[in-house]
């Protein structure tokens, strides 16, 4: 069975929106580690609307800079949950029907994990069906003020600690999973 798992920024004040903004100037070498294992330990990317329309228009263009990360990113296979999109290009699969369904069954083949970025309106049929299996959040030392917060609207919700892990930049990645 592949895990699922949840990537995502945030300042310590809880701020997710807009992280182009806020979280560059820690993208150091230890954080290109961190990325690229997750996105090397993974097949498969699981992406909502806003995110998927983001990554999409920047992406492809970054191979030339992001080497080998970026052939990665742009070469696996995205599912991408969304409402409003009629068709998806850079190597995107719209979800189609139930997205809870859709993703418990991409959960059930076999392969390496399923990496989803961002935080928003897909986490809640996630976190309500019980889907994710680890939650990395990278708390970045900056105080993002306004914005969305990460989580926001969500039910109590239990997490266990797994492991933070210190980059040399400031930020803290936490890595939490579900309560048994």
């Amino acid at each position: 069975m592949r895990k699922l798992i949840e990537s995502t920024f945030m300042t310590i004040d809880g701020v997710i929106s807009s992280p182009e903004k806020w979280s560059s100037p820690y993208w150091d070498e230890s954080y290109a580690g961190y990325a690229g294992d997750l996105l090397f330990g993974a097949d498969a990317l699981l992406l909502g609307r806003e995110t998927y329309e983001g990554f999409a228009e920047v992406w492809p263009m970054m191979e030339s800079t992001q080497g080998e990360y970026a052939v990665r990113m742009n070469a696996l296979p995205k599912y991408v949950a969304s409402r409003t999109l009629k068709e998806t290009k850079w190597n995107a699969t719209l979800i189609e029907g139930d997205v809870a369904e859709t993703v418990a069954k991409l959960k059930q083949e076999p392969g390496q994990s399923i990496l989803k970025y961002g935080t928003g309106e897909l986490d809640r049929t996630l976190l309500e069906n019980k889907l994710v299996d680890e939650y990395h959040l990278w708390l970045m030392p900056v105080i993002g003020g306004e914005g969305t917060r990460v989580f926001d609207g969500l039910d109590i919700t239990h997490l266990d600690f797994v492991k933070s892990t210190p980059l040399s930049s400031g930020v803290q990645v936490l890595v939490y999973k579900p309560k048994a």
